[in-house]
């Protein structure tokens, strides 16, 4: 494995960690205002990376199926949204529920927040080691600068998550070293989970359509479950939706520009 593979695997991981690292230099919480841009601009860049990182490699890599060339990208996007649908059933979702007062209710709010944020990085890593693992074989479903790209727009998504993971910890009295702590350890399943996708892809090199497909479908199920009503909550805004058109497009010409 390259140097170039294992540094954008960990790619993400930074994100993550320079966005626990947000307690060091905000206030005690999020502005309403901050967090609806961070999450929209978020909720964009995976969108983008989603289909040109994504789906459109998978279908590329499955033409020579001819008129059924849609089907591994149909299967493997449906089991993604499935399976990150039954992984919201069987754990909290990443937004808090406020129904809860006081300040035992409040931190296990936030204990089941750094759950939730861990379990969602798991298919993220998958996504930035399924097309490592395709650049990795020769396939060239995926360019190396494409990989770096997806890579590189995970981290950017990831910001706002160790910042959301961390604050919280902030508010609740935690000193700042350990929420700094608590936000990069809920990013270090990434690359775990890059590391280990890379490892088990030689074994089914012929199934790296259905994954990718199977990365993006669980990316989707992110934004559409967790990012987008996390943006448009409360008081009417539009600065998530513009947020969210600014990390699209941004995105998507790092994407066709490097890519």
């Amino acid at each position: 494995m390259d140097v170039q593979a294992v540094g954008g695997m960990l790619l993400p991981f930074v994100g993550t960690s320079l966005g626990a690292a947000m307690v060091f230099l905000l206030r005690d919480a999020i502005s309403k205002t901050l967090q609806r841009v961070l999450t929209g601009f978020a909720a964009g860049v995976m969108v983008a990376a989603s289909f040109w990182s994504l789906l459109l490699p998978a279908l590329e890599g499955s033409q020579h199926m001819g008129r059924l060339s849609f089907v591994p990208a149909a299967v493997g996007f449906l089991l993604g949204m499935g399976f990150l649908l039954l992984l919201d059933e069987i754990t909290p979702h990443m937004h808090m529920d406020h129904e809860e007062e006081g300040p035992k209710s409040s931190l296990r709010r936030t204990t089941k927040l750094i759950l939730a944020v861990t379990l969602h990085n798991i298919p993220e890593g998958m996504a930035v080691g399924v097309v490592y693992a395709n650049l990795l074989a020769g396939d060239g479903l995926v360019s190396a600068a494409g990989a770096l790209v997806l890579a590189l727009g995970i981290a950017i998504q990831n910001f706002p998550e160790g910042a959301i993971v961390s604050m919280p910890l902030r508010a609740e009295g935690m000193p700042k070293g350990k929420t700094f702590l608590y936000g990069v350890l809920s990013g270090a399943v990434e690359p775990v989970a890059a590391f280990v996708t890379v490892l088990a892809s030689s074994l089914i090199s012929s199934m790296l359509p259905y994954l990718l497909a199977f990365a993006a479908g669980a990316m989707f199920y992110v934004v559409v479950e967790e990012l987008i009503p996390e943006m448009s909550e409360g008081e009417h805004s539009n600065v998530g939706t513009i947020a969210f058109s600014m990390g699209f497009v941004l995105m998507m010409v790092l994407d066709v520009a490097l890519g």
